[in-house]
């Protein structure tokens, strides 16, 4: 029997997410977004070493932050510069879920010139999440000329 080089129900690419207190992380992301616990992997002291949560159809891997190796989350670095984009069904209903399980919303849902209906927001354990439900198919060039117009109108807005 081969072994998959991408094992089964795995995507090309799978984020792994820093968490402080991943335990709680998994408990939060099951309750937010409907996480699966796939796998978990303790370390002696029981802290989480390694986790694997099933998202939708994806998976998404964390472990507990680790000072001492240098491996640090969002909270110590202060800041995110990645963003976890999620594509549901129901974004408005995803987006109040994970809101009311104590994320923080940055961008309101509203339908986007690309041609989804979009949000954002901020995890308790500062981890950035996009939330999307594509609503239009739509080519670049529409995409290039409705950013530009979404653009001029942002330009304006500010101005006044």
């Amino acid at each position: 029997m081969s072994v998959k080089s991408i094992p089964s129900g795995y995507h090309t690419i799978t984020p792994h997410l820093v968490c402080r207190d991943a335990k709680k992380a998994i408990e939060f992301y099951q309750k937010a977004f409907g996480a699966e616990s796939l796998r978990i992997l303790s370390m002696p002291d029981g802290k989480v070493m390694h986790a694997e949560l099933k998202i939708g159809n994806s998976v998404v891997m964390l472990g507990e932050e680790a000072p001492d190796w240098k491996v640090l989350s969002p909270l110590s670095l202060g800041n995110s510069p990645v963003t976890i984009h999620l594509f549901t069904d129901d974004v408005d209903s995803l987006f109040q879920r994970a809101v009311s399980a104590g994320c923080i919303a940055t961008m309101p849902v509203s339908d986007q010139f690309w041609g989804d209906r979009y949000g954002q927001v901020v995890d308790p354990f500062g981890h950035r999440w996009s939330i999307a439900t594509h609503k239009e198919d739509l080519s670049p060039e529409e995409i290039q000329k409705r950013g530009i117009i979404a653009m001029e109108q942002m330009s304006k807005a500010r101005k006044q």
